[in-house]
Protein backbone atom coordinates (compact mmCIF):
# COMPACT_ATOMS: atom_id res chain seq x y z
CA UNK A 1 0.00 0.00 0.00
CA UNK A 2 1.44 3.17 -0.79
CA UNK A 3 1.47 6.60 1.03
CA UNK A 4 -1.19 8.34 -0.79
CA UNK A 5 -3.60 5.64 -0.64
CA UNK A 6 -2.98 4.90 3.15
CA UNK A 7 -3.45 9.44 3.52
CA UNK A 8 -6.41 9.07 0.86
CA UNK A 9 -7.94 6.65 3.15
CA UNK A 10 -7.08 8.13 6.31
CA UNK A 11 -8.60 11.48 5.05
CA UNK A 12 -11.38 9.98 4.00
CA UNK A 13 -12.12 8.20 7.28
CA UNK A 14 -12.00 10.84 9.24
CA UNK A 15 -14.21 13.12 7.06
CA UNK A 16 -16.94 10.44 7.05
CA UNK A 17 -16.73 10.15 11.07
CA UNK A 18 -16.57 13.81 11.65
CA UNK A 19 -19.56 14.37 8.96
CA UNK A 20 -21.08 11.60 10.79
CA UNK A 21 -20.23 12.84 14.36
CA UNK A 22 -21.70 16.33 12.97
CA UNK A 23 -25.50 15.66 12.28
CA UNK A 24 -26.17 13.15 15.33
CA UNK A 25 -24.23 16.01 18.01
CA UNK A 26 -27.15 17.95 19.80
CA UNK A 27 -24.79 20.98 20.44
CA UNK A 28 -24.50 22.94 17.56
CA UNK A 29 -21.31 24.25 18.22
CA UNK A 30 -20.31 20.89 18.57
CA UNK A 31 -21.74 20.17 15.40
CA UNK A 32 -19.68 23.21 13.64
CA UNK A 33 -16.15 22.12 15.37
CA UNK A 34 -16.70 18.67 13.49
CA UNK A 35 -17.92 20.59 10.60
CA UNK A 36 -14.37 21.96 10.18
CA UNK A 37 -12.63 19.12 11.05
CA UNK A 38 -14.71 17.64 7.76
CA UNK A 39 -13.65 20.64 6.05
CA UNK A 40 -10.03 19.96 7.10
CA UNK A 41 -10.53 16.20 5.97
CA UNK A 42 -11.21 17.03 2.32
CA UNK A 43 -8.53 19.62 2.57
CA UNK A 44 -6.34 16.93 2.62
CA UNK A 45 -8.54 14.57 0.15
CA UNK A 46 -7.63 17.28 -2.05
CA UNK A 47 -4.07 17.35 -1.35
CA UNK A 48 -3.89 13.66 -2.30
CA UNK A 49 -5.62 14.07 -5.44
CA UNK A 50 -3.22 16.48 -6.41
CA UNK A 51 -5.61 19.48 -6.42
CA UNK A 52 -2.97 22.08 -4.34
CA UNK A 53 -5.34 25.19 -4.62
CA UNK A 54 -8.52 23.65 -4.03
CA UNK A 55 -7.12 22.45 -0.83
CA UNK A 56 -5.68 25.80 -0.06
CA UNK A 57 -9.01 27.42 -0.43
CA UNK A 58 -10.91 24.82 1.07
CA UNK A 59 -8.96 25.82 4.59
CA UNK A 60 -9.05 29.51 4.15
CA UNK A 61 -12.60 30.03 2.63
CA UNK A 62 -14.69 27.17 4.31
CA UNK A 63 -12.38 26.35 7.69
CA UNK A 64 -11.63 30.15 7.93
CA UNK A 65 -14.16 32.69 6.77
CA UNK A 66 -17.46 30.00 6.56
CA UNK A 67 -17.08 28.98 9.92
CA UNK A 68 -16.85 32.48 11.67
CA UNK A 69 -19.94 32.97 10.40
CA UNK A 70 -21.80 30.35 11.11
CA UNK A 71 -20.60 30.23 14.74
CA UNK A 72 -21.30 33.92 15.05
CA UNK A 73 -24.86 32.95 13.71
CA UNK A 74 -25.15 29.72 15.83
CA UNK A 75 -24.22 31.80 19.09
CA UNK A 76 -26.96 34.80 17.93
CA UNK A 77 -29.91 32.53 17.65
CA UNK A 78 -29.60 30.87 21.07
CA UNK A 79 -30.87 27.40 19.85
CA UNK A 80 -30.90 25.30 23.21
CA UNK A 81 -34.25 25.60 22.91
CA UNK A 82 -34.64 23.83 19.68
CA UNK A 83 -35.31 20.11 19.96
CA UNK A 84 -36.25 19.00 16.15
CA UNK A 85 -35.96 15.48 16.67
CA UNK A 86 -37.56 15.12 20.27
CA UNK A 87 -40.39 17.20 19.10
CA UNK A 88 -40.48 14.63 15.44
CA UNK A 89 -39.20 10.80 16.73
CA UNK A 90 -40.67 9.85 13.01
CA UNK A 91 -38.27 12.14 11.40
CA UNK A 92 -35.37 10.53 13.32
CA UNK A 93 -36.07 7.06 12.08
CA UNK A 94 -36.45 8.28 8.51
CA UNK A 95 -33.27 10.17 8.03
CA UNK A 96 -31.77 6.92 9.52
CA UNK A 97 -33.09 4.98 6.94
CA UNK A 98 -32.15 7.53 4.23
CA UNK A 99 -28.53 7.08 5.77
CA UNK A 100 -28.76 3.54 5.52
CA UNK A 101 -29.59 3.88 1.73
CA UNK A 102 -27.28 6.62 1.24
CA UNK A 103 -24.54 4.08 3.11
CA UNK A 104 -25.46 1.04 0.59
CA UNK A 105 -24.96 3.14 -2.35
CA UNK A 106 -21.66 4.81 -1.60
CA UNK A 107 -20.49 0.50 -0.80
CA UNK A 108 -22.02 -0.49 -3.83
CA UNK A 109 -19.95 1.84 -6.42
CA UNK A 110 -16.94 1.22 -3.94
CA UNK A 111 -16.93 -2.75 -4.26
CA UNK A 112 -17.81 -2.45 -8.33
CA UNK A 113 -15.71 0.16 -9.41
CA UNK A 114 -12.85 -0.32 -11.43
CA UNK A 115 -9.34 1.05 -10.34
CA UNK A 116 -8.05 3.56 -12.75
CA UNK A 117 -4.41 2.80 -13.84
CA UNK A 118 -1.87 5.62 -13.07
CA UNK A 119 0.35 5.45 -15.92
CA UNK A 120 -2.21 7.21 -18.33
CA UNK A 121 -0.32 10.33 -20.17
CA UNK A 122 -3.17 12.41 -18.49
CA UNK A 123 -2.36 12.26 -14.94
CA UNK A 124 0.67 14.84 -15.08
CA UNK A 125 -1.60 17.33 -17.22
CA UNK A 126 -3.97 16.89 -14.24
CA UNK A 127 -1.21 17.60 -11.64
CA UNK A 128 0.10 20.54 -13.46
CA UNK A 129 -3.38 21.64 -14.47
CA UNK A 130 -4.34 21.72 -10.13
CA UNK A 131 -1.27 24.21 -9.08
CA UNK A 132 -1.99 27.36 -8.32
CA UNK A 133 0.38 29.25 -11.00
CA UNK A 134 -1.21 27.24 -13.34
CA UNK A 135 -4.76 28.52 -12.45
CA UNK A 136 -3.76 31.78 -12.10
CA UNK A 137 -2.01 31.85 -15.60
CA UNK A 138 -5.23 30.74 -17.16
CA UNK A 139 -7.54 33.47 -14.95
CA UNK A 140 -5.72 36.55 -16.42
CA UNK A 141 -4.53 35.18 -19.75
CA UNK A 142 -7.70 32.83 -21.41
CA UNK A 143 -10.31 33.90 -18.49
CA UNK A 144 -9.88 37.52 -17.60
CA UNK A 145 -13.02 39.18 -19.35
CA UNK A 146 -15.18 36.61 -16.67
CA UNK A 147 -12.63 37.23 -14.12
CA UNK A 148 -13.04 40.93 -14.00
CA UNK A 149 -17.01 41.30 -14.79
CA UNK A 150 -17.15 39.25 -11.50
CA UNK A 151 -14.63 41.71 -9.66
CA UNK A 152 -16.87 44.53 -10.84
CA UNK A 153 -20.03 42.51 -10.36
CA UNK A 154 -18.72 42.17 -6.43
CA UNK A 155 -17.85 45.48 -6.28
CA UNK A 156 -20.98 46.99 -7.46
CA UNK A 157 -23.37 44.85 -5.23
CA UNK A 158 -20.64 45.84 -2.16
CA UNK A 159 -21.17 49.31 -3.11
CA UNK A 160 -25.44 48.72 -3.27
CA UNK A 161 -25.15 47.10 0.12
CA UNK A 162 -23.16 50.20 1.61
CA UNK A 163 -25.59 52.17 -0.22
CA UNK A 164 -28.60 50.39 1.36
CA UNK A 165 -27.05 50.30 5.09
CA UNK A 166 -26.33 54.06 4.87
CA UNK A 167 -30.06 54.97 3.92
CA UNK A 168 -31.00 52.81 6.93
CA UNK A 169 -28.95 54.29 9.52
CA UNK A 170 -29.94 58.41 8.24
Amino acid sequence: MSLQLALFILFGAVSAVSAVLMITRENPVISALFLILNFAGLAGLYLTLNAQFIAVTQVIVYAGAIMVLFLFVIMLLKPEHEKFFSIHPKMKIFTFIIALIVFVQLVFMIVFSQTLKSNSPDLAASIKAGTIEEIGKQLYTNYILPFETAGYLLLAATIGALVLAKKKFE
